[in-house]
C-alpha cells in the first residue's frame, strides 16, 4: 500500500520509461514501437510483447504534439485527474503525462500550472500528470487520496494489433474447417469424391464451380456450358479467324 509522499511503482514507471522507440526483443518486427506500459509489470511493451502480458492490466500510451499522452478515460481508473487541463485529439480527450515548461506566458491568460507556469483555460490549474502528482505531494504530503484501485485494465477498442498477431488467432480453426480448405482441389478429381466425411467440401466446390461468369459481349455463361463451347470449335476455324484480315479500305475519288 502507497503511504505519505511515496509515489506507486506504475506511476514511477511512466515517468522512467521510454515510449515510441523500437522494442530490443522484437528488433526485426514490423510496427515494434513500445506504446503500451504494463502496470503490473511497470515495463513499457510493443504490441508484439502483448500476448506474454494479456493477463496484465495494460495502459496504452499516445502520442501528441511529440509528447507522450494518455487516454482520460483510461488514466482516471488509476489517478483523480480533476483540475488537469484535458486536450481533444480524435474525438478523445487525452492527458500529457510529464511537464512542459513554457518559456513566455500569453497575454490575457487568467489561469496558469502551478509547476511549469503554462497558460491554461479556467479552471484547470496543472498542464499535466507529473505537475498535479507534484503540487499534491508538496503541498499536501499525500497521494493516497487521489489514487483509484483497478483491479483489470484493458487496451481500447482502437488500439493497432500485429498482423501476425491475427493472422495466428485464425489458425485456430476446428479440424472441420481446416479439412474443407484442405480438400478443395479443382485440378483433381480424386480428391473431390475421396471420402464422406468432405461431403461439405464437395458441395462448396460445386457451387463454386456453377458460378456465373460474364462473358464480353456474349451475355453470361455458366463456367460448364463455357467450357463446352470453347472445346467445340475446331483446330481450323481457331487458325483461320486468327488469320484473317481486314480488308483494304476504299477511298472516295478525288474530285
Amino acid at each position: 500500500m502507497i503511504m505519505g509522499n511515496q509515489k506507486p511503482a506504475w506511476l514511477e514507471a511512466i515517468y522512467a520509461e521510454k515510449f515510441f522507440e523500437g522494442c530490443t526483443r522484437h528488433e526485426t518486427a514490423k510496427k515494434n514501437e513500445k506504446n503500451v506500459l504494463c502496470l503490473d509489470c511497470c515495463i513499457s511493451i510493443c504490441p508484439h510483447c502483448i500476448t506474454l502480458h494479456r493477463f496484465h492490466r495494460l495502459l496504452q500510451i499516445r502520442r501528441y504534439v511529440y509528447h507522450d499522452v494518455i487516454r482520460l478515460e483510461d488514466l482516471e481508473k488509476l489517478i483523480d485527474c480533476s483540475s488537469v487541463q484535458a486536450y481533444t485529439i480524435n474525438g478523445g480527450k487525452v492527458i500529457f503525462i510529464k511537464k512542459r515548461p513554457q518559456n513566455r506566458q500569453f497575454k490575457g491568460a487568467t489561469s496558469y500550472c502551478t509547476s511549469c507556469d503554462r497558460s491554461l483555460q479556467e479552471p484547470h490549474i496543472h498542464c499535466s500528470l507529473g505537475c498535479k502528482v507534484d503540487f499534491v505531494i508538496k503541498y499536501n504530503k499525500d497521494l493516497t487520496p487521489y489514487l483509484r484501485a483497478c483491479d483489470t485494465l484493458q487496451l481500447g477498442p482502437d488500439f493497432i494489433y500485429p498482423q501476425d498477431m491475427i493472422i495466428g488467432s485464425r489458425n485456430d480453426m476446428t479440424p472441420n474447417f481446416e479439412l474443407c480448405h484442405s480438400t478443395t482441389n479443382f485440378d483433381s478429381d480424386e480428391t473431390m469424391s475421396s471420402s464422406s466425411g468432405s461431403s461439405g467440401c464437395t458441395e462448396s466446390t460445386s457451387m463454386v464451380s456453377s458460378e456465373i461468369v460474364k462473358k464480353k459481349r456474349t451475355g453470361y455463361f455458366p463456367c460448364e456450358r463455357m467450357s463446352s463451347y470453347k472445346f467445340s470449335i475446331s483446330d481450323d476455324d481457331m487458325a483461320s479467324s486468327m488469320n484473317r484480315r481486314k480488308s483494304i479500305p476504299h477511298r472516295s475519288p478525288l474530285c
